[in-house]
């Protein structure tokens, strides 16, 4: 079936309050336009250098989300574009994406990411790691980043309750967090999990971003 019959089921599936990103890492820029024509203008990447490009060649009211482990030395080459940055996990990297912001007047939004997936190999804050970074009061000091909510990828398993307990986990902090640091800041209103095979699940939990690739543009084209 064709990209934008996918795209049209998706999001006529979706409850109100819970935005499609389209992840198009390695799809070629055609398919993106054929997203693109049916009205998606979230669009995800994992690396920089290649969003760059994209974004370069295609129209500018695409709303950019970059969703892999930053590279501090390429934030440089999305920091005049990129809308939002979901995979961001140590305060160190809150300050160069401020950095960079700054040279360009803009201000990004940032999602902190929890490690919360029994897998040694995915990235994120702890939760711990993640109540210590916002007690410390310098990330307040960063003008031109704004945090926006958490990021989070549930367990590779088939264990579908073990998913649905890390996202349930994910919300109780994000609502814990929201009381402690950003009662007062509408912004803070994010929950980015879920994916082809656990989106259902993300969205029961509390997800308000859902992170599509192979369900829209099927496997990729490496």
């Amino acid at each position: 079936m064709p990209i934008a019959h996918h795209i049209l089921q998706l999001r006529d599936s979706l409850p109100p309050g819970v935005s499609l990103l389209a992840i198009s890492k390695y799809q070629p820029i055609e398919a993106i336009q054929e997203a693109y024509a049916a009205g998606q203008r979230m669009f995800g990447e994992n690396h920089i250098i290649e969003m760059a490009t994209k974004a370069a060649a295609l129209p500018t009211d695409i709303e950019w989300h970059f969703t892999g482990h930053v590279q501090t030395n390429k934030i440089k080459y999305m920091a005049s574009f990129v809308h939002m940055i979901h995979a961001v996990d140590s305060f160190r990297l809150l300050r160069e994406i401020n950095k960079h912001a700054a040279k360009h007047n803009r201000i990004i939004d940032c999602l902190l990411q929890i490690h919360i997936a029994q897998e040694e190999t995915k990235y994120g804050l702890t939760i711990e790691e993640c109540k210590t970074l916002l007690a410390d009061e310098p990330w307040r000091e960063l003008g031109h980043i704004r945090i926006a909510g958490l990021m989070a990828m549930g367990s590779h398993t088939d264990n579908m309750e073990q998913v649905r307990a890390e996202f349930r986990q994910i919300k109780q902090l994000f609502n814990e967090l929201k009381s402690a640091y950003f009662a007062d800041s509408p912004s803070f209103c994010h929950i980015s999990e879920g994916m082809t095979d656990d989106y259902p699940i993300a969205i029961e939990e509390g997800s308000t971003i859902i992170r599509i690739g192979s369900m829209i543009f099927g496997e990729r084209p490496y």
